[in-house]
């Protein structure tokens, strides 16, 4: 009598670090080329707007984005090679230009945007739109590690300081602190807070935005209502996180003294901010699942 069959339990598919036939050589001269290019650039920020608080998510998004575009790297060698040459190499040149000028005119957001453009120019050279249309999400949300021009920082962040402050006052004094404001300086007892761009700035809810843009992608939404819906409550989602944010402070400093509050500053302040944005926006993501079903994409 033959024995039985030994059964083996089913192993899923490895999947391979690179794709099949991956060109080792095309890739290392493309990233080559593209540190060479960008790396000045790059130890630029790291040395002046990376450093300080207002934009120091940066390297974060920079990190994020080239993990998105790794996570698209069997996606992006099975799409159908079809170079779009006519498109991609004035698109190369106009990305080049643009570095240029943003180099020899100190135009930092120029230098890094003109990244985004050679990344575009560079599929479509040698893959095509299919390839362009699989990394768009990737390519797109290197958009929030541009640095944004100082002017519109400044005319943004100004009134939005405003508000804050008077919203998180008026908040305290109703809740019986001892709280004043005079413009964005809030006194709270003996002690006197100024309200800085880092609390209440473009900046910040600009980083928001894109948290909310990569979960969104994450979760793989693809009901388009949806997503606008959540990407417009993500502004005011933003400003609520910051009020939350100051109130926060102002009663460290009220309870524990000026020291406590300016440790708590540089120490958690930024994380109380992302911990307050995300919890509001996972609220509002449950409201809106209850008013637009959510569509998600499932990877089996």
């Amino acid at each position: 009598m033959a024995a039985n069959p030994r059964l083996e339990p089913l192993q899923p598919p490895r999947v391979p670090l690179l794709p099949i036939g991956f060109d080792w050589l095309v890739f290392g001269a493309l990233v080559s080329g593209l540190f060479l290019i960008y790396g000045p650039a790059y130890l630029d920020l790291a040395r002046t707007i990376w450093a300080s608080d207002e934009q120091g998510h940066g390297p974060i998004i920079l990190a994020v984005s080239i993990w998105l575009l790794y996570q698209k790297r069997h996606d992006l060698a099975e799409a159908p090679t079809r170079p779009m040459p006519l498109l991609g190499w004035p698109l190369m040149m106009f990305g080049l230009l643009l570095y240029a000028l943003g180099r020899s005119q100190d135009i930092i957001m120029f230098e890094i945007a003109s990244q985004i453009l050679l990344l575009i120019a560079l599929l479509l050279i040698f893959k095509g739109a299919k390839a362009l249309k699989t990394a768009s999400f990737p390519l797109f949300f290197m958009i929030f590690m541009i640095p944004l021009p100082e002017a519109l920082v400044a005319a943004v962040t100004a009134p939005m300081k405003s508000a804050v402050s008077a919203v998180a006052s008026n908040l305290l004094y109703q809740l019986g602190y001892p709280v004043g404001r005079s413009g964005v300086v809030m006194t709270v007892g003996p002690y006197q807070l100024l309200v800085a761009d880092a609390c209440a700035g473009l900046n910040s809810m600009f980083t928001l935005e894109a948290l909310g843009m990569l979960y969104m992608n994450l979760m793989r939404y693809t009901n388009p209502a949806r997503n606008i819906a959540l990407a417009l409550l993500l502004v005011p989602t933003a400003f609520a996180a910051n009020i939350v944010r100051v109130m926060i402070l102002v009663l460290v400093t009220y309870h524990f003294g000026d020291e406590a509050a300016q440790g708590f500053v540089h120490g958690f302040a930024g994380m109380v901010l992302f911990m307050v944005a995300l919890g509001f926006m996972l609220v509002l993501d449950k409201v809106l699942g209850l008013l637009m079903p959510a569509h998600r994409i499932v990877h089996t």
